[in-house]
């Protein structure tokens, strides 16, 4: 997959291109696809069968003062390859990125001046921004950002004073935010996922400290209860649910430390487990699976801001280098399209 290393260099050459990405002319409401028929290739054996190439992975975001170009990258499983995507309206870091019917969302964030209440979408087919979205009802960065049950969950984040509990949700078909249950702790730069219809709100920071603490949401009574504590408290990890479990590794403890130590939750048990530590520390990252694999995406380890990427193995419980992205992208973050 990734294609080059952290100076950039090519890891091994991809196939002559003689083709483009293919344009919409209309708005989609689905999932970008390529021009280029693969039947071909596969008959050669220069692809595996076609399932594997099913996901395509965006970085998004990022912003420092020394860079505030806020870069959005493609990955092409097709061609090994990554390619720079049309840029966001509003250059932020510390933004939310999530998927909804086949469109990507950036919500909230901050350039360092001030932060966002703004919302912008992107549309794969036709590599354009929109900024057509109701905006959330406050000003926020380091906000949690999931699907659920057709609609975006916007959780906590921090309004450039102190972290909030405001729990927001998304109606694609309305373009309204309308308020839900408070969680029970104010949390900003917290992990969420979505795992047998609850939605789990892990870590973060109060304003005070980074947390240990999860609490989650059943959204038919709309009520919030404590669950099992996290082995070390972290904010700006990485989360994703994989192989019936939720994941979560790197970000920040109490002390400011970049963390590699990474966990997982067991809904059966309702326990968290320790899980063979990164290759690298990541603050900031992205914990997502791309065509069924677990990758480790991007942060920073304290001394740089990463382009590189690790894969996970559940079967050896171990962690290996994955290539690079083009760009570094502090504070992005990645969402993938399946």
């Amino acid at each position: 997959m990734g294609v080059y290393n952290e100076q950039g260099a090519a890891l091994e050459e991809p196939e002559p291109q003689h083709t483009m990405i293919k344009e919409s002319k209309e708005r989609p409401h689905g999932r970008h696809r390529m021009s280029t028929p693969l039947s071909t290739r596969r008959q050669f054996g220069k692809l595996p069968p076609k399932d594997v190439f099913n996901d395509m992975m965006f970085v998004v975001g990022g912003w420092t003062q020394d860079d505030p170009s806020c870069l959005v990258e493609q990955f092409c499983p097709e061609y090994n390859e990554w390619r720079t995507a049309a840029r966001m309206v509003n250059s932020r870091g510390s933004v939310a990125v999530g998927v909804l019917d086949g469109i990507i969302y950036a919500v909230g964030g901050e350039d360092k001046v001030r932060c966002y209440s703004n919302v912008e979408r992107y549309y794969p087919d036709t590599d354009s921004w929109s900024a057509d979205v109701a905006p959330l009802s406050s000003p926020r960065s380091g906000v949690c950002l999931v699907a659920m049950d057709g609609y975006l969950y916007a959780i906590g984040g921090h309004d450039g004073i102190t972290s909030v509990n405001t729990v927001e949700r998304y109606d694609p078909k309305l373009n309204i935010w309308s308020k839900q249950a408070p969680m029970l702790t104010r949390r900003a730069r917290a992990a969420a996922a979505v795992l047998e219809g609850h939605l789990y709100v892990i870590g973060g920071n109060d304003g005070d400290m980074a947390l240990n603490s999860v609490e989650r949401y059943n959204p038919v009574d709309g009520i919030w209860s404590i669950c099992a504590h996290m082995l070390s408290p972290r904010e700006n990890a990485g989360c994703t649910v994989y192989l019936g479990h939720i994941y979560v590794a790197g970000g920040k403890d109490e002390l400011n430390l970049e963390l590699c130590a990474a966990e997982r939750f067991d809904p059966d048990t309702m326990r968290w487990t320790p899980v063979r530590r990164m290759r690298s520390k990541r603050n900031s990252m992205s914990l997502v699976v791309f065509n069924g694999t677990l990758l480790a995406v991007g942060g920073s380890d304290g001394v740089t801001n990463l382009k590189t990427m690790e894969a996970y193995s559940h079967e050896t419980n171990t962690w290996r280098h994955f290539g690079s992205m083009k760009s570094k992208h502090p504070g992005g973050r990645v969402a993938v399209l399946c």
